[in-house]
């Protein structure tokens, strides 16, 4: 990787600018001065944020869109015909995928803070950036969601300290240039590109082997340990459920509903009482993840305490909507079956008359490989109902439908559609209006409505919230 390539640009082109990997960059790179413009096939409310940067955006994707640039980034999403993408191969300018552009970032700080973890990677991620930000620290930061103490994904400050989210998808995060590594949890996921558990836990290691100083690693995680059992030339800090880690909670209490508190421990002494505006055992470990990073880095545990108290979570990670006639509403990114396990034993504990999930299946083949975990998964909730699947990047080589799901799930509710049909925006979006027809007429006061998925499935919670706030 040739890290002195951004020398001497001017101008930047983000082919899919709105993703949630181009967007943080696009943040990064802006306030560093560079001229940028971008494109995306369908406007969102990232789209307008990028616009209100003074970004020019290009919606739908032409090879004219790049001219002018000397430096053109493009994401893993961007299939190889796209049009834009062609026509940057052939300018002989230079390309770069949207990791190898984050890798160059992350060589510019000393101490680069890269999470990584098959689930809560934006979540920690945006726990730490928040301690960070309460302790005055000018820090640069990248992260999958949008954290509203940086007014966006991405923000470039003038510390050495940098907190990046490491995705594990195609081994993005192998180029990256971690100087403190925290290892979440290690599960069986794109499983169209590692072919087994493994591969990932060996991925994984290749991460852990590059980072520089210090990994903070989930000690109660078992493929976790696996990664790093050997490691002796770096540093390595546990945390985890119980006292056999370095870091772990005791006294554990969920206070209505969302609220958590605990007493953060640190090999056996008590460092004082963590406050959590997040549901769940697994933000429990996520915050302690982020305590031990902020330790190691010398922050102050008082600012710790204070950051976490302040955090209310990161867009879509578990965000309430909205409540209306006494139906609460909320969206969460969860897309995996073991994230949707969390999830929604979190929100069956929550005290609700029912839960209602609302769930997006997302690209064929995880849906094909997981197939049994999310029909487990899915009958948690009292009520599911689901959408089209969402093939983004893929094809259906699979021969996989909604219905094969919901087959599987006892009372599922689901649209079937003409599955002859390719997906469209039109097919997409009635069926959409569908299922918040159904959930209107359905859910009563005391309910909460989920809807869940990393893909748009979040503009069903709003649809149902503009229905009920107009009946």
């Amino acid at each position: 990787m040739n890290l002195d390539i951004l020398k001497n640009k001017k101008h930047i082109h983000f082919i899919g600018i709105g993703g949630s990997g181009m967007y943080p960059l696009a943040q990064i790179l802006n306030s560093k001065g560079y001229y940028l413009t971008g494109s995306d096939n369908n406007e969102t409310e990232t789209l307008d944020a990028v616009r209100k940067m003074g970004i020019p955006v290009f919606v739908g994707q032409r090879a004219e869109n790049i001219e002018g640039a000397d430096l053109i980034v493009f994401s893993a999403a961007i299939m190889a015909d796209n049009p834009e993408l062609v026509a940057a191969r052939e300018s002989g300018v230079p390309v770069l995928e949207r990791s190898e552009l984050l890798g160059i970032v992350t060589s510019w700080y000393d101490n680069a803070v890269c999470v990584s973890g098959t689930h809560g990677k934006t979540t920690t991620t945006s726990m730490l950036t928040q301690i960070f930000c309460t302790a005055d620290v000018d820090l640069s930061a990248f992260i999958g969601g949008k954290l509203d103490c940086i007014g966006g994904s991405g923000r470039a400050g003038s510390s050495d300290i940098m907190t990046c989210e490491a995705c594990e998808f195609v081994d993005t995060f192998l180029k990256l240039f971690p100087d403190i590594s925290i290892v979440l949890n290690i599960d069986a996921d794109h499983l169209d590109y590692f072919k087994t558990l493994e591969n990932i836990i060996k991925s994984f290691r290749k991460f852990c082997e590059k980072t520089s100083k210090c990994i903070i690693v989930n000690g109660s995680d078992e493929n976790s340990m696996k990664a790093v059992d050997g490691i002796a030339d770096k540093e390595i800090i546990t945390f985890g459920k119980d006292s056999s880690c370095d870091y772990y909670p005791e006294n554990v209490r969920h206070i209505n509903g969302l609220l958590t508190v605990y007493d953060a421990m640190h090999n056996g002494k008590k460092m004082g009482e963590i406050t959590l505006h997040v549901a769940g055992i697994h933000n429990v470990l996520n915050s302690l993840a982020a305590v031990a990073a902020a330790d190691r880095l010398g922050v102050d545990f008082a600012s710790v305490q204070k950051g976490l108290s302040e955090f209310r979570g990161a867009k879509r990670r578990f965000e309430k909507l909205g409540e209306v006639n006494g139906i609460t509403v909320v969206d969460d990114y969860a897309h995996h079956p073991t994230e949707l396990e969390a999830t929604l034993n979190s929100a069956m504990e929550m005290g609700f008359k029912n839960v209602w999930a609302v769930f997006q299946p997302f690209t064929f083949s995880r849906t094909a490989m997981l197939l049994d975990d999310f029909a487990r998964v899915l009958s948690i909730p009292d009520h599911t109902v689901l959408t089209d699947i969402f093939g983004s990047r893929e094809k259906n080589t699979y021969g996989i439908f909604t219905r094969h799901l919901a087959e599987k799930i006892p009372s599922c509710i689901w649209f079937p559609q003409d599955e002859t049909a390719e997906w469209t925006d039109e097919r997409k979006y009635l069926n959409f209006d569908q299922i918040c027809d159904y959930i209107c007429e359905n859910a009563s006061k005391g309910d909460l409505v989920i809807t869940l998925g990393c893909g748009d499935a979040y503009k069903i919670a709003r649809k149902v919230l503009n229905k009920l706030g107009a009946e």
